[in-house]
């Protein structure tokens, strides 16, 4: 196909969606009414849009649903021409690389402001890839694309090809002036480590087009961890091991331990006993095949392959990262497999928090804190009293040590359909107040980053709880954090990917101290450090 060169003051509008022909479908209507918002905005500053590919009417839906189509969408593009990704739900990222990667125009990827499909968390994610490939581009973000912020930022991009964001937040690690017992303790911390070695247990790498989740061998191997690449269909043939006796026994304890399961009889649209007893197999073939290959930390990509055979793998996640959990036992020898201890899982297969989950457990459990770590997406925020505080969500992989209520607190609900065809449940739950400290490791420059600050996980009346699990997915464990020196565009325009690391201090003092011990330690170990917001 022979592209055609683009007409002055005339923009490129391209949506980007998932693979899955369901997903796509149901979000379309969001998308569709974001485009005419950003229509709107982009007419009244005396520009045109063109949009990149049409809807499509068998379909119905408008996204690059494919890298076959992305790369056939780019072919008859001008490559000089300004381009706009326009996101309102979560979006495979290798969709639009290829193509990207050869454009020469200015690219801007825009995000509506709203948690009612992760359009932020996949525009995020995007961003994160992006910068990996070093591919340069400018972002924004809003509610009803007519607010000052956007319409000057717009405004900007379409004379300049570029957006400036205030990043004033940052530091640098090498900048910064560290107690010596800190920095101490961080980095004798990080020599052992990288001396013991670690493995690293890959099911199926690149999950749902998180580019950005992949960290290179050579650069993961300067931190001493290793790759064990496993597959998933090795994870649902030891599921086949598993008696239909242990994986009761699993959801016996679980039971025991107050945890609440919304069961109910259709298959095909609600959470059954039968789905969960799966999930309990899965768990317990997760754990089997961690230790038979020697794996520190595991990461399940499920969603794509897994997803036909077996049931969501969310409630495994959220097990594996909590201490105290159903034993298992070897089939060989009997002995219980790493007991005592969680097995730190990185949801989504994202090696970034593997890394970083892994380091923290360790580091955590040195430092005799709660070790129970999880990434989280950075969904969305919204103002509430006096305070601007961020929706925190995952699929379930939070652990039960950081609700309120522990396993009592926690229930399992079945995921939405559109998601997961065979259902299985997550682990929901509200995470309990106090300091916690966050991070991110992402590549950029072709070197390993780490941004990294403190946050405060406050409580929220149960009804604006409630209010905020409607408007993004009530099946999923919820945090409001309340990000400390760091406003809600900051955070955005600096912030490397759709998920961030979360981990809990005793209290605040301790919790500045942590991340200063922990800076040190990824300092240490090749990791370039960047303190976010206010980190004493």
């Amino acid at each position: 196909m022979k592209s055609t060169s683009l007409k002055p003051k005339h923009v490129y509008l391209m949506s980007n969606g998932d693979l899955r022909l369901s997903a796509n479908q149901k979000c379309w209507p969001e998308q569709a009414k974001m485009e005419e918002l950003l229509g709107r905005a982009l007419k009244a500053e005396g520009w045109s849009v063109v949009r990149a590919h049409p809807y499509d009417k068998k379909k119905q839906h408008g996204f690059i649903d494919s890298q076959k189509m992305g790369l056939e969408v780019f072919r008859g593009l001008d490559p000089n021409a300004p381009l706009i990704v326009a996101e309102c739900v979560w979006q495979y990222s290798q969709h639009l690389l290829g193509g990207l990667l050869s454009h020469r125009g200015p690219i801007l990827t825009v995000a509506n402001w709203s948690g009612t499909w992760p359009g932020l968390v996949g525009m995020l994610n995007l961003n994160a890839s992006l910068t990996k490939l070093g591919i340069g581009y400018s972002s924004l973000w809003s509610e009803k694309f007519d607010d000052e912020f956007f319409t000057d930022g717009l405004r900007a991009w379409l004379k300049n090809g570029r957006v400036a964001h205030d990043e004033s937040h940052v530091r640098d690690f090498s900048d910064a002036k560290m107690p010596k017992a800190d920095e101490k303790l961080g980095r004798e911390f990080a020599r052992r480590f990288k001396a013991q070695k670690a493995i690293m247990g890959v099911f199926d790498e690149g999950c749902m087009g998180m580019f950005n989740a992949i960290i290179p061998d050579e650069l993961l191997h300067q931190t001493g961890i290793f790759k064990e690449r496993l597959s998933q269909s090795a994870l649902y043939a030891a599921m086949q091991q598993v008696s239909d006796r242990e994986a009761k026994a699993v959801l016996q304890w679980l039971l025991k331990k107050g945890m609440t399961f919304r069961w109910g009889k259709d298959e095909a649209t609600e959470l059954t006993r039968a789905q969960t007893l799966q999930q309990c197999k899965m768990y317990i073939a997760a754990v089997r095949l961690a230790d038979e290959f020697g794996c520190a930390t595991i990461g399940i990509q499920y969603q794509q392959g897994l997803k036909d055979l077996a049931p969501a793998s969310d409630l495994v996640e959220g097990l594996l990262n909590n201490v105290d959990r159903p034993p298992v036992k070897c089939l060989r020898t009997g002995r219980t497999l790493f007991s005592g201890e969680a097995l730190p899982h990185f949801n989504e297969v994202d090696e970034c928090a593997g890394l970083d989950g892994l380091m923290t457990y360790q580091l955590w459990r040195e430092l005799g804190f709660p070790p129970e770590n999880t990434l989280h997406d950075l969904r969305w925020a919204q103002q509430y009293e006096d305070k601007y505080i961020w929706v925190l969500l995952i699929s379930g992989a939070a652990p039960p040590a950081h609700f309120i209520g522990g396993y009592k607190g926690a229930s399992s609900e079945r995921q939405p359909p559109m998601y997961f065809r065979l259902g299985g449940g997550t682990v929901k739950g509200i995470s309990k107040p106090g300091a916690v400290v966050w991070s991110r490791v992402f590549i950029m420059d072709g070197k390993l980053h780490c941004d990294l600050g403190v946050c405060e996980v406050v409580k929220l009346p149960q009804a604006e709880t409630d209010r905020r699990w409607r408007e993004t997915t009530p099946q999923w464990p919820i945090m409001h954090a309340v990000f400390d020196g760091i406003s809600r565009d900051q955070m955005m325009a600096r912030h490397k990917s759709n998920h961030i690391q979360v981990v809990y201090a005793p209290d605040e003092r301790q919790a500045h101290r942590a991340a200063r011990i922990k800076a040190a330690a990824f300092d240490e170990l090749g990791i370039e450090v960047h303190f976010c917001g206010n980190v004493r």
